[in-house]
């Protein structure tokens, strides 16, 4: 009697290890994405044209903030921007001028532009000349 050799090897894939991997590599990510800051160093310009502005929004690296030459605070700006601008009389091509010292989180000027651009209102960077 001949006794047949069963040598069937299984095809089937275990999925679960694979999920498994995945879950442990989404948590890693997840985690050192929040620790990771991105530091942008503002833009040198070699342009020597100074662009007209209605209002100044000027920070300083220790945290200082000022509107227009007076002292304020960050959370205070949009309500100084509005302000300002209500009592303006060209506010068809309004302009804010973000002034950051170097050494500022973009995240501040960041910021700024975003509320420029909530309000309707242009923004721009002043920038550093060159060699300074």
């Amino acid at each position: 009697m001949a006794v047949k050799k069963r040598n069937k090897t299984s095809a089937e894939f275990s999925m679960s290890s694979l999920t498994d991997i995945i879950f442990l590599l989404l948590i890693f990510f997840m985690l050192t994405s929040s620790m990771v800051q991105i530091t942008v160093e503002l833009p040198e310009s070699s342009s020597k044209t100074v662009a007209p502005t209605d209002y100044a929004v000027m920070m300083t690296k220790d945290g200082k903030v000022t509107f227009n030459g007076k002292k304020a605070r960050m959370k205070d700006i949009r309500k100084l921007i509005q302000q300002a601008h209500i009592k303006a009389e060209n506010k068809k091509n309004a302009t804010v001028a973000i002034i950051a010292e170097k050494g500022v989180p973009w995240k501040k000027v960041n910021q700024v532009m975003s509320i420029a651009s909530s309000l309707k209102l242009r923004a721009i960077i002043a920038t550093q000349p060159k060699g300074k």
